[in-house]
């Protein structure tokens, strides 16, 4: 049943109050329906776990096309009709990141996301695990010994990053800089930009795609017996050979988005053990209940807070009509809090049944191809963590008392993560 929202809707997209407790705005979302229109942009907002769910596997009614930019941006062209797929399709280039896996439609995404899916096998995965288990080693037995560490930035980025790179096989050279352009960059979703987001010269997927191109021609040239030769040499599912900037854009969106994800969802894991000794004396005793503690985080605060679609043609969602050319908003962070799918959902319960059909990697054709690998790299961390401390605490020098804490997150509409997390670790 639609609702429209009322005049005291807040701007989602560029009200920095929500940063702090996004779950309080969607709450009062929620309040208006499981499905409404917005009054303040001309989009549809899905807090429902189950009309989320219904979109996301819908790839019939809705594309991904607008999913890197965000509901908000103004369409490249204006709908006609009740069926847009051509126009879509004939603008994609001018979407932002409309050449990206995330917003692939159809036979392009089922092909590109063959070729990826063959980089997190669990024979692939088991190889990584020995650097995964190794650099968290020597991560965390240097932040110990020195009482203490900024998380986001000297542990939690550099981790993921040189993670990835080593499951992609990217030159020890090059990683560094890579990790410079990527924290140099503002966040995927940037709630401060001036102007509407585009990729220019300076953007972390274009300087990294130049390095990739490189290392995708040498490979085709030259193969060698690693990932980015298996990568640059892939075929799709019918045989052909997908151009060589197909594969770069490949590797490159795993390299970026993975990496800022997994980070955020490392800062966010790490907080909650921080602000909790008790759980911490849980899992210490227990170390078999951190994978249930990862899921419970992932469902509680996730670091994907919203995702986006587009109306293809005519359609509705829960009874509500959506016309071709609608925007809609799928508040990832509301429906993993619905009361109508999660028993006391605001309580953190790691025995919660059925705890791993959360939303936060998605559902669906478009579900995220590196959450095996996150999971793995949240364990091993946590373990060696967990392993070599007695408490975990946040530094109040730098976050104040509890009860009046200050933490600052990264100023996105999609991404919920800490800018930084100052611990102070007792061995």
């Amino acid at each position: 049943m639609e609702q429209q929202a009322q005049d005291t809707e807040r701007d989602y997209f560029t009200d920095l109050s929500v940063l702090r407790d996004p779950y309080e705005y969607f709450e009062s979302i929620r309040e208006r329906g499981g499905v409404f229109r917005s009054t303040l942009r001309n989009l549809v907002v899905v807090t429902g776990f189950e009309e989320s769910v219904e979109v996301l596997r819908n790839t019939e009614d809705f594309s991904s096309a607008n999913a890197p930019q965000g509901p908000a941006v103004p369409l490249p062209f204006t709908p006609e009709g009740d069926n847009i797929t051509d126009q879509i399709e004939a603008h994609r280039g001018e979407f932002l990141g409309g050449d990206l896996l995330v917003a692939y439609d159809g036979q392009q995404h089922k092909f590109s996301r063959s070729i990826l899916n063959k980089l997190f096998t669990p024979s692939r995965l088991k190889a990584n695990e020995e650097f995964i288990q190794s650099y968290s080693a020597q991560l965390i037995d240097e932040m110990v010994a020195k009482g203490g560490c900024e998380l986001i930035n000297e542990v939690a980025t550099p981790f993921v990053t040189l993670v990835i790179a080593d499951l992609l096989g990217v030159p020890a050279d090059d990683r560094e800089h890579f990790r410079e352009v990527i924290d140099n960059a503002p966040p995927p979703g940037n709630m401060e930009a001036d102007a509407p987001p585009s990729f220019d010269e300076n953007s972390p997927l274009v300087v990294m795609g130049t390095y990739f191109f490189q290392y995708v021609m040498d490979r085709r040239e030259n193969p060698r017996e690693d990932i980015l030769s298996e990568l640059s040499n892939a075929t799709y599912p019918d045989g052909s050979t997908p151009d060589a900037l197909e594969i770069v854009r490949l590797a490159t969106f795993l390299f970026g988005a993975g990496q800022d994800t997994s980070a955020k969802l490392l800062g966010n894991s790490i907080r909650r053990l921080a602000e909790d000794h008790a759980l911490q004396d849980e899992l210490r005793a227990d170390p078999r209940l951190i994978p249930a503690f990862i899921e419970e985080v992932l469902r509680m605060e996730g670091s994907t807070k919203m995702t986006a679609r587009l109306a293809v043609r005519d359609t509705s969602i829960a009874g509500l009509p959506v016309a071709a050319g609608t925007p809609v908003m799928i508040a990832v962070a509301a429906a993993n809090r619905d009361p109508k799918r999660w028993e006391n959902p605001e309580a953190f319960d790691m025995q919660r049944p059925r705890l791993r059909e959360h939303l936060a990697f998605g559902r669906g054709a478009h579900t995220c191809a590196g959450a095996p690998l996150a999971r793995v790299e949240v364990r091993i961390l946590l373990e060696h963590l967990l392993a070599k401390t007695s408490r975990i605490s946040l530094d109040e020098a730098h976050h104040g008392p509890q009860g009046a804490r200050e933490l600052d997150y990264e100023p996105s509409f999609i991404i919920r993560g800490l800018s930084k997390l100052h611990l102070v670790l007792a061995p």
